[in-house]
């Protein structure tokens, strides 16, 4: 077997037999990749390291590759950020469902794609270091992440300006095919864009704009990936904010 050392960031788990599972990374070193891990059930021994594999949680790892087995394993894994508040804090670990699920639907690749993975990663120490403005972070995350995924805003704003979903441009008129957001989403849009992540409160939304807004950046990025639509912790997202 080949080792190699890499970083990873959570996406999905999925359990395999009485003490094994399947976790999905996304990694550093090779794009979204799956490892088997074994006795991590266990009573004895492993049962610990369950805990490390939580949604958006980061690792550091070495890992072992086979030519004879499809699925990756660890040789040692570790904890990669040491995280504050995000386990404990119910508002941020939902969100961090939330952002473990859209990558885990949206990110097939199975290349290093460095740019991609130190958003994420940031992304992680960000929300966890979050004092304010947890309520508008899945937001933030989906409007910039559409920067790494080909699809994001080409153009600047102007006041009142709609946003063409299917062009990708600010308009001042609304287009004629309908696919478009209202000039009250497009304005967050441009915010969300602009927007330092530490100062996220200072975008004052209320839940129904944050739940039609939310709803408006769906539909963006079903137009581009329709395997958004997939995603079902948006529903545990509006009952939570």
């Amino acid at each position: 077997m080949k080792s190699y050392k890499g970083r990873g960031v959570v996406l999905h788990t999925l359990k395999y037999g009485d003490s094994s599972m399947v976790v999905y990374l996304l990694t550093d070193v090779g794009g979204r990749r799956s490892y088997m891990v074994q006795g991590v059930r266990s009573t004895r021994g492993h049962g610990s390291k369950l805990a490390l594999f939580q949604p958006m949680f980061t690792l550091e790892f070495e890992g072992l590759e086979s030519h004879r087995q499809e699925m990756h394993r660890f040789r040692e894994v570790r904890s990669g950020q040491v995280l504050q508040s995000l386990p404990f804090d119910i508002r941020k670990s939902t969100v961090a469902l939330f952002m473990a699920e859209v990558l885990y639907r949206l990110v097939r690749e199975s290349e290093p794609n460095e740019a991609l993975f130190d958003f994420v990663w940031s992304s992680v120490g960000a929300l966890d270091s979050l004092q304010e403005g947890t309520a508008n972070f899945h937001l933030w995350f989906l409007v910039n992440l559409s920067r790494l995924l080909g699809f994001f805003p080409g153009n600047g704003y102007a006041e009142g300006d709609w946003f063409d979903v299917r062009e990708g441009l600010y308009t001042p008129l609304q287009p004629a095919h309908g696919l478009a957001m209202n000039p009250h989403d497009a304005r967050i849009l441009r915010d969300m864009v602009e927007c330092d992540v530490r100062c996220l409160a200072e975008i004052g939304l209320n839940r129904r704009e944050r739940v039609d807004f939310l709803g408006a950046l769906l539909g963006y990025y079903g137009y581009h990936l329709d395997a958004i639509h997939a995603v079902r912790s948006v529903g545990i997202l509006r009952e939570v904010f």
